[in-house]
């Protein structure tokens, strides 16, 4: 395919001029500060140039701007919350990429409580998508931090996990269909809520996960599911990562598919939240090497599982598999505890920031991972502090490595290549994955050639070569340029 790259000509006033035709009064952004928070990623990694935002308000406006793209060649950047850890929503340096902001499809199309779906543009945002489900008695599940920013297009572009894959899996299991438009300007319309439809290839799983290299999502009809009756909520200690995974096997025993989340905490993470962030607090009187923070859903006001939680868990402190447990009684102690979770992110950047590693292995070999990784970060920074936390029932881990206490973070920066190449051998050794919720972006390009299954990667370009011709389909992120 053509390469678009940072080298490619600047895009023409007269172009420009046309793109602005299409799009209309109130369709773009073509002044300095206004096109300033879309040159930027979330995490300030990389930092772009885009003479235009396209904000169209349709999927007819941007059907026309795409087939204008397509005609003479002009990359796009589909932009959604701008959530991207991986900087897979910023332009290039080179001032030859519009990007494209989806903020202005924003509509809510139909909540279908009978067919228990959601069918929405890609510009909502997700917290307003949960509360449209709400208020039908329905759940959306899929729970993220950034629930207040990320959009629906942004989540399916990069089949977004979160906190209940435990449960209802990956964006990928949510989405029941998708309109689509494609690099030429032509829609794949199979915008409907079919739970069966076995006419063949399913087209739409491309555009999950693809990061909008194959397209752009403009509406989605998003499974739901009834809303639970009510949440036990516990924070549990524990010695171990390998005695918290005895646990779960316990729990899901005792009350089978209604864990939704097991949020694995360690002592330095929660030590971070508690010194970092206002209001947080330790819920326990003393400090513990580990922590899960247990989620179990209630379907009926009635039911026993509750009961059945709290007394599966007293017989793992019993018996001494678990050290402690502490149950949220009301809703704002179910709050303050997940806030200690959430806020981890945030508590380690205050904490000086560090090395982010967003990688997923079988479940069962993620005690050993984390020995091993420990000892490899030992090895490499020995002063550093490990940040080993995540979805410890679907296998994924944030393996994040903290700075030294009064470290500039030079330590890190000297020794972050060899962590980061460790830690992805590692991962590789035990049959991982280097990106099990974030995505690839620009950021992890290189480590996907190295990584993937050759014939994995021959089959992903060429599909992008087939769908996207000219290559001007979100340059650079996933695939390189060729």
């Amino acid at each position: 395919m053509p390469r678009m790259s940072e080298a490619a000509p600047t895009i023409s006033a007269r172009h420009l001029a046309a793109l602005r035709a299409v799009l209309g009064p109130g369709g773009y952004l073509d002044g300095a500060a206004d096109r300033a928070p879309f040159e930027v990623d979330f995490r300030g990694l990389y930092h772009g140039h885009t003479p235009l935002v396209a904000l169209p308000d349709s999927t007819t406006r941007v059907t026309e701007f795409v087939s204008y793209c397509a005609a003479h060649g002009i990359a796009i950047v589909p932009h959604g919350g701008n959530t991207s850890y991986c900087g897979g929503a910023t332009p290039g340096a080179g001032g030859n990429e519009i990007v494209l902001s989806l903020r202005r499809l924003n509509r809510i199309r139909s909540v279908d409580v009978p067919s228990d779906s959601i069918s929405a543009e890609a510009g909502c945002v997700l917290a307003a998508l949960q509360d449209a489900a709400a208020a039908a008695g329905r759940l959306l599940p899929m729970s993220l931090g950034s629930a207040g920013s990320c959009t629906l297009g942004g989540i399916i572009s990069t089949n977004a996990g979160g906190t209940s894959v435990l449960r209802y899996g990956m964006m990928r299991e949510l989405v029941l269909g998708l309109e689509v438009v494609l690099p030429d300007g032509r829609v794949l319309n199979q915008l409907r809520g079919l739970r069966k439809d076995n006419t063949g290839y399913d087209v739409k799983q491309l555009f999950i996960g693809a990061e909008g290299t194959l397209g752009i999502v403009t509406a989605a009809c998003i499974r739901l599911v009834p809303r639970p009756a009510g949440r036990s909520t516990a924070m549990v200690a524990l010695e171990s990562p390998a005695a918290a995974l005895r646990l779960l096997a316990e729990l899901r025993s005792a009350i089978g598919s209604a864990v939704a989340s097991f949020e694995l905490i360690p002592r330095t993470a929660l030590e971070f939240v508690s010194r970092h962030m206002a209001g947080a607090r330790d819920p326990f009187a003393a400090a513990h090497p580990w922590y899960v923070l247990v989620e179990v859903e209630l379907p009926q006001p009635d039911s026993d599982l509750a009961a059945r939680f709290e007394s599966a868990l007293a017989a793992a402190i019993d018996a001494g598999r678990v050290i402690d447990a502490v149950t949220a009684s009301s809703e704002a102690q179910r709050e303050a505890l997940w806030q200690l979770r959430e806020s981890i992110p945030e508590a380690q950047r205050r904490a000086g920031g560090g090395l982010k590693h967003d990688i997923s292995v079988e479940p069962g070999r993620l005690p050993q991972f984390i020995d091993e990784g420990r000892a490899l970060v030992e090895r490499l920074a020995p002063a550093a502090r490990l940040v080993a936390y995540g979805h410890l029932g679907d296998g994924n881990l944030h393996f994040n490595v903290s700075a030294p206490h009064g470290d500039d973070g030079s330590t890190l920066v000297a020794a972050g290549d060899a962590i980061r190449r460790a830690v992805h051998d590692l991962v590789a050794r035990h049959g991982g994955s280097i990106s099990a919720e974030h995505g690839i972006g620009r950021l992890k390009v290189a480590e996907l050639e190295r990584y993937e299954d050759p014939v994995a990667l021959d089959l992903m370009r060429a599909i992008k070569r087939t769908l996207d011709p000219r290559g001007i389909m979100n340059p650079g992120k996933v695939l390189r340029d060729r």
